[in-house]
């Protein structure tokens, strides 16, 4: 059990380190005085999804969901 400890362990830092990496990467969510002109109705900000920054919002909400699982069960301490 010790093994598989471990790799859950290491498989939970390296989802740290790349959380740490996608968060930083994403824009600012303060749209500044581009909100007060209508702005924000952009091609790309219609089409956030399919655009890099939706791309990093969906990687971020996935690897959320697996540091809340992994740090429970690393927490639970069945191994």
């Amino acid at each position: 059990m010790a093994v598989v400890k471990t790799i859950v362990t290491v498989a939970f830092i390296l989802i740290c380190l790349a959380l740490t990496v996608i968060i930083l990467m994403q824009e600012g969510k303060s749209a500044g005085l581009g909100a007060i002109a209508g702005a924000a109705d952009t091609y790309w900000g219609k089409n956030k999804g399919r655009s890099m920054e939706g791309m990093l919002v969906k990687g971020t909400k996935i690897l959320v969901v697996l540091f809340i699982v992994i740090a429970a069960v690393l927490n639970i301490g069945s191994f």
